[in-house]
């Protein structure tokens, strides 16, 4: 099984997620989303094979999330591309689909 993961090294649930995904086989992809974001389109489709709004995708306890208080999704995912540490973490893809593995066991109903 192939897995994308759009990770923080320095977050645990990021790093135990990781560990999951090994721990199950998966050829991992990791993609450090600080250095390398995800493109605005990307992040959108990933977002909805999720079944999530870029709204429950947003990382709540930054400081610049309480500045998208009432934003609609275009200006959340804009500020996302803006400062990629609102993106919340994990998002893993795999062939049977994506979740944002927030607790990191999550990441078993794609496996």
């Amino acid at each position: 099984m192939k897995a994308t993961i759009y990770h923080n090294p320095r977050c645990g649930t990021s790093r135990a997620t990781l560990a999951l995904l090994e721990e199950a086989g998966a050829v991992v992809t990791v993609v450090e989303y600080l250095k390398t974001p995800p493109s605005r389109a990307e992040l959108a489709r990933l977002y909805a094979r999720a079944g999530l709004s870029p709204r429950q995708g947003l990382r709540l306890t930054e400081e610049g999330a309480a500045a998208l208080a009432g934003a609609d999704d275009d200006t959340v995912l804009d500020a996302m591309l803006a400062d990629p540490i609102l993106i919340q973490r994990p998002l893993v893809e795999t062939e049977r689909g994506v979740v944002l593995a927030r607790p990191a066991d999550t990441v078993r109903s794609i496996l």
